[in-house]
């Protein structure tokens, strides 16, 4: 390179400098997270790795402090304060408790949520277009989806004609909007619905009873944190069942339809990275799901004795052999 080219190239890196480093955030900036399971469910990395990708670097100018409840409602309401005295720039809510928890405690601090079920009739937003105060996000349900879940679980043979609901209330309030959902289509399908709420350990293992019907399992973090006995309890009915994450079929469910949680926390950095620079959470509208995914487990339907249909597996995102 000659003198001429050097200092031309020299000329070119002092322009494009500050424009650069402008963009690149300087200042350490602080994120409280609350999820309600107790491990790494749905995960830290793609969160970490989203931000980091928008210039947010751990350790260099954001700090995230992480907290689990492990599926019980007074330690999520205990980080819940936790998480609201360290005073951070931004709160990011997992699961429905983690929002109620975080809700009561500011209506100043930013909240970002992730997989939510109807956050307008839980009162997390005036509506999705302008959600109003301190909250907005992304949600893992849409109306039709809980129908869906039923239609699916009666294609296979011998046909379901009796589904129980599992889900605990006090994790998943807004049970009741699916199940109503759920009883119609079920008077569509001329399958009897019946509800089955868990709370513990002792009415997960008594779902081993219930060999009279199929399984539906519902949006919980109670049962994703609980997903050990719940699986168990169903082999041991020999029961085909229906779940709504793709983590249950890989460790021995039947079926799952669901969303991409994982990239729920990814799209939900963006958010977090726009409140960080200035925007407002009642500007950014919630995002309902866009993409749905049927994964399906063979050897859990042989094992039970259950026939996919090829109609069913042709659709399907994922064959587990």
């Amino acid at each position: 390179m000659n003198r001429r080219e050097c200092l031309a190239l020299l000329g070119t890196i002092t322009a494009f400098a500050p424009s650069a480093l402008a963009q690149q955030p300087t200042t350490m900036r602080r994120v409280g997270v609350l999820t309600v399971t107790d491990d790494d469910v749905i995960g830290q990395a793609p969160l970490a790795e989203a931000l980091s990708a928008l210039g947010w670097k751990e350790q260099a100018n954001l700090q995230i402090d992480w907290r689990s409840g492990a599926g019980d409602r007074q330690r999520i309401a205990q980080f819940a304060e936790e998480l609201v005295g360290l005073k951070p720039d931004v709160l990011f809510a997992i699961g429905t408790p983690s929002v109620e928890e975080l809700q009561k405690r500011t209506t100043s601090t930013p909240i970002v949520f992730a997989v939510i079920t109807d956050p307008v009739s839980q009162g997390f937003a005036k509506n999705l277009a302008h959600p109003g105060g301190n909250l907005t996000g992304f949600t893992d349900y849409d109306g039709p989806l809980a129908g869906k879940w039923l239609d699916l679980l009666t294609q296979i043979h011998p046909r379901v004609s009796r589904v129980l609901v599992v889900y605990n209330p006090a994790t998943a309030p807004f049970a009741d909007l699916m199940l109503r959902t759920i009883e119609e289509a079920g008077r569509t399908l001329h399958v009897t619905v019946e509800p089955a709420p868990v709370h513990d350990a002792a009415s997960l293992a008594a779902l081993a009873s219930r060999t009279d019907g199929g399984f539906l399992v519902l949006p919980d973090f109670f049962t994703m944190a609980n997903r050990a006995p719940l699986l168990a309890a169903i082999v041991q009915a020999q029961a085909p069942a229906m779940f709504w994450s793709r983590m249950f079929v890989d460790e021995g469910g039947l079926m799952s339809y669901s969303t991409d949680s994982a990239e729920q926390l990814r799209r939900a950095a963006g958010y977090i990275d726009r409140i960080l620079k200035g925007a407002l959470p009642a500007d950014l509208p919630v995002q309902n799901p866009t993409k749905f995914e049927l994964a399906v487990n063979l050897k859990t339907a042989k094992a039970i004795g259950v026939t996919l249909p090829p109609s069913l597996l042709a659709t399907a995102n994922d064959v587990i052999e």
